[in-house]
């Protein structure tokens, strides 16, 4: 069959993980078994490990949830996964729910996190239900230039930024403004431009600007270097340069802060959609009735509904969002050190962790 099962296991808050043998086989009917290639390193898994954000699977319990493998094992139902290269879905959505039903499968009641309702991808093997897995050919892979490790963030850090970015209606004509331009908001940056916007994209951290001034922000601001009023009006400036719309601004906000996230709200200008990204747990102050009297509007995404993870993986094979240069590969037997390099910003890109 295949090498014997092992996972890393979260026993408490900011307790170092431990590796714990597991028999994830035989898988029951409509269940696979995957072996995994990778899976990457997100802002949430650091807010379940330090930050005490609760999960709903009670302790001890294995993180991650962007996974990528080879399905090794099929139950009843199933066969036709055997051997088949999959991403395995941030959230996996029933089907059958009324929400499911409709078509809003991010609003499914049953849904089930990797990481966090079960047993995540911080492991050498997990067992999944099939709904939702969406087979990786390839062959194409292999013509990008991707490795099927590599393409675990598509579950999340890629998916996620798409939906915000589809469900938006942004288009050709339109500014997008990027805030915080990490792991997510890279990959927002590159998925607006190809959908047609002209995207200026903010962070605190110059490598990360000077990384996306590489890949798809036509205008790079430094936040560090001007307050709120200096931000907008600088925007203002550019679009007038471009022949932009001076109104209907889309303000995707991911950098996950306060600060950011009041950043962000102070950019809408009349009928701006902002779009939020990012999650923290700190509270932010804002004057909520901006949104009426500049008839704004703003939206969330809890991840991506599973229609959306063919079209975003097709955009990454065919190169018109770039993972290579905003990933990284580290063993997973480094678990430990790896969390606490990304929890102190030793590491500036997504770290993939590989069996």
């Amino acid at each position: 069959m295949s090498k014997q099962a092992y996972r890393w296991v979260m026993t408490g808050v900011g307790q170092p993980m431990e590796r714990q043998a597991f028999d994830p086989f035989p898988p029951s009917p409509g269940e696979v078994v995957i072996e995994i290639s990778g899976c990457g390193v997100c802002h949430t898994d650091l807010g379940y490990y330090y930050d005490g954000v609760r999960t709903n699977h009670a302790l001890p319990l294995t993180l991650g949830h962007e996974i990528s493998g080879r399905v090794v094992a099929v139950g009843a139902g199933a066969q036709n996964w055997l051997n088949k290269a999959v991403i395995v879905p941030a959230v996996f959505h029933c089907g059958e729910c009324d929400p499911c039903k409709r078509g809003k499968g991010t609003l499914c009641i049953n849904e089930k996190m990797p990481g966090n309702d079960i047993h995540g991808g911080f492991a050498s093997h997990i067992k999944t239900p099939t709904h939702g897995l969406l087979a990786v050919d390839e062959a194409r892979l292999a013509k990008a230039g991707l490795n099927l490790a590599s393409v675990s963030v598509v579950a999340d850090a890629v998916t996620t930024p798409f939906q915000a970015v589809s469900q938006s209606g942004i288009g050709p004509g339109d500014l997008a403004i990027v805030n915080g331009v990490g792991g997510v908001g890279g990959y927002c940056v590159q998925i607006a431009k190809a959908f047609g916007a002209t995207v200026i994209a903010i962070d605190v951290d110059p490598v990360k600007l000077d990384m996306i001034g590489q890949y798809g922000a036509d205008l790079i601001l430094n936040a560090r270097e001007m307050d709120g009023r200096e931000l907008k009006k600088r925007v203002a400036a550019f679009a007038k340069e471009r022949g932009l719309r001076p109104i209907e601004w889309f303000v995707f906000e991911c950098s996950g802060t306060k600060v950011g996230q009041e950043t962000a709200f102070g950019l809408m200008v009349k009928g701006s959609t902002l779009a939020v990204v990012g999650f923290t747990m700190d509270k932010v102050e804002i004057r909520l009735s901006n949104l009426m009297a500049l008839h704004g509007r703003a939206l969330g995404n809890w991840g991506c509904v599973l229609s959306n993870y063919g079209p975003t993986l097709d955009m990454v094979l065919a190169g018109k969002v770039q993972i290579l240069p905003f990933v990284e590969e580290h063993p997973l037997d480094q678990i430990n050190e790896v969390f606490d390099a990304v929890h102190h910003r030793r590491i500036a890109r997504r770290v993939v962790l590989v069996p």
